[in-house]
């Protein structure tokens, strides 16, 4: 589709190219995730030669193409003007490819690509960078980063996520400008770091978000890990610093966003729970819960989805529960193993382990009894409901939520496998139980 938006734009006389990222990933060998088109025609030019169009930056000079299901972003060739808010210029001048390719970020994005000619349009000598695997800010660093604060947390992404190492006054720039990441959105800066920890190489880019001092910008309650001692014993690799880094460096490169920010949240409590008991051991009771609400706190100040944050914050509640899995009774493991998170939690289990002490036992321990589990759902179909407790005679409060709790328990734990059988449990054994101890007998 890209191809013939510049073949038409050609055909009424106008320069049209693609340029930026698509033209990086191509010459990298990649296949480029969508395509940018760049052109001398105007965006007013551009609505009138194709038919359905959408003007989503008009006043930059950006057209969204619609074709079928497919959109293509077409720009008319600018030059920015002053940036009085850190991330938009105020205005914009119309230029030509030259000048258009020296507004940009980084020079192995301010390349053009010619596919009539097939050849590259290189105005900042960003094939050599390229080449030599190097982000460096196009012109002056300093001042690329106060136009757009951005562009901080854009140099980290693309050194960790294309595998460069950033120039050495590019990287002068991002150490100077970092306080200046409050200027951009919360979605945005999401979107970066998401895009940073979802690569294979996130272990680089959390140690050149950290270098930075942009990972105390934008997660500042990571900060209190440093130096947060642990018992040598449990935590012979140090700090929770230390820990929650070597972890990140455990999971695998596939690794899905829920797991990643579960192992980066998980004990950002223990900064505040730790305490020396009368023993002289190191604890952090509690921890959990503690780290479950900065977690909390920091998904929503990042404006990350409520189904996201539904799979992070069970796992970091939870996650000191697998200690306890060899003495649980046979319904509470398979309700913990039925939980929707239960694999993003099992996996920050394994790492958890291996970056402190290094004991598998109950992760093997769990391993075996989903094997074991397997031959049946964990959770059946109920064998009773409202209904039959209504059918008993029974006035609707609740304890049905109690009773239908400890028949399931019992179906679980195989004691009760039918509904004849759950029926003539509640008629031997609940008129013996009053209502005021009920909650004792049923768990």
């Amino acid at each position: 589709m890209a191809l013939s938006i510049v073949k038409r734009l050609r055909c009424e006389g106008y320069e049209a190219l693609y340029a930026g990222g698509c033209v990086r990933d191509m010459l990298l060998g990649k296949e480029p995730h969508d395509y940018d088109v760049a052109t001398s025609a105007l965006p007013e030019k551009v609505q009138t030669l194709f038919p359905r169009t959408v003007p989503v930056g008009v006043q930059f000079g950006v057209v969204l193409v619609l074709q079928d299901d497919q959109e293509v972003q077409v720009a008319t060739f600018r030059g920015d003007g002053v940036y009085h808010d850190g991330r938009h210029p105020d205005s914009v001048r119309f230029t030509d490819a030259s000048g258009d390719a020296c507004r940009r970020d980084f020079t192995v994005n301010g390349l053009f690509y010619d596919p009539i000619e097939k050849k590259v349009l290189d105005f900042v000598n960003g094939q050599k960078d390229l080449k030599a695997g190097i982000i460096r800010a196009i012109g002056n660093p300093a001042a690329r980063f106060i136009e757009d604060k951005l562009r901080l947390l854009r140099a980290v992404r693309f050194a960790t996520t294309l595998g460069f190492g950033i120039e050495p006054l590019t990287w002068d720039g991002v150490l100077q400008g970092v306080s200046g990441i409050h200027a951009v959105s919360p979605e945005r800066i999401r979107e970066e770091l998401v895009r940073i920890l979802i690569s294979p190489e996130r272990l680089r880019g959390f140690d050149l978000l950290d270098q930075s001092g942009l990972l105390k910008e934008i997660l500042p309650e990571m900060e209190a890990l440093k130096g947060c001692d642990q018992p040598p014993d449990f935590h012979p690799e140090g700090d929770v610093f230390i820990h929650t880094r070597l972890m990140l460096s455990l999971i695998r490169p596939d690794a899905s966003l829920p797991l990643i920010l579960s192992v980066l949240f998980h004990d950002l409590g223990k900064p505040a729970t730790r305490m020396v008991d009368e023993s002289g051991r190191i604890r952090f009771n509690g921890h959990e819960g503690v780290s479950a609400e900065l977690a909390l706190r920091i998904l929503q100040r990042l404006r990350f989805p409520n189904d996201l944050i539904d799979a992070v914050i069970p796992a970091v509640l939870l996650h000191m529960s697998f200690k306890d899995v060899p003495n649980m009774r046979v319904a509470t493991l398979k309700r913990m193993m039925s939980r929707p998170t239960f694999e993003d939690e099992l996996e920050l289990h394994r790492v958890d382990c291996l970056a402190s002490h290094g004991m598998l036992d109950n992760y093997s321990y769990l391993l075996a009894k989903r094997e074991e589990f397997n031959t049946e759902p964990l959770i059946p179909r109920p064998l009773l409901n409202g209904d039959d407790l209504i059918s008993l005679g029974w006035k609707p409060g609740k304890k049905f939520a109690e009773v239908l709790q400890a028949i399931q328990t019992r179906q679980l734990e195989g004691s009760l496998n039918s509904r004849e059988e759950a029926l003539e449990w509640i008629r031997k054994e609940l008129p013996q139980i009053s209502i005021s101890s009920m909650d004792q007998n049923l768990s």
